[in-house]
């Protein structure tokens, strides 16, 4: 298994620098083709939708299909599958960041009741108490 940084992901999905981008396709398409799989991190995603959010520019929608089509690839292994599922559907039908409702889960499945915070856009979730400041 080979792990994949943020911008070789980037490159394979957006092809905005057409030689880096043939490349990752290219290194993507040989570790497929040998039956190994590129592993990709909570970090590694989180830090693609920060990219695909401020330096692209895509919507929510967007960038949480391409996570979902990132979860069936067969040739991408992905930490904790089930909680990034979780919180790719926390993502899309919230208010807040992706890296807030991965940190909310990954709290969650480590038994914490509530994660606390000052984010008010995350009250309506659950496992988060946000903390009164005003």
């Amino acid at each position: 298994m080979k792990g994949l940084d943020t911008n070789v992901l980037v490159r394979y999905l957006v092809k905005d620098d057409e030689k880096q981008a043939e490349r990752a396709s290219a290194f993507i398409r040989k570790i497929a083709s040998s039956g190994e799989s590129c592993f990709i991190n909570h970090i590694v995603l989180c830090e693609l939708v920060w990219v695909l959010e401020s330096a692209y520019g895509f919507p929510k929608k967007e960038i949480a299909d391409v996570l979902d089509k990132i979860l069936i690839t067969k040739q991408f292994e992905i930490e904790s599958k089930d909680i990034i599922r979780q919180t790719i559907l926390d993502y899309r039908h919230g208010k807040g960041d992706l890296a807030d409702y991965l940190i909310g889960r990954i709290n969650h499945a480590s038994g914490c009741d509530v994660t606390i915070t000052f984010d008010r856009a995350l009250k309506p979730i659950t496992y988060f108490a946000v903390l009164d400041w005003a």
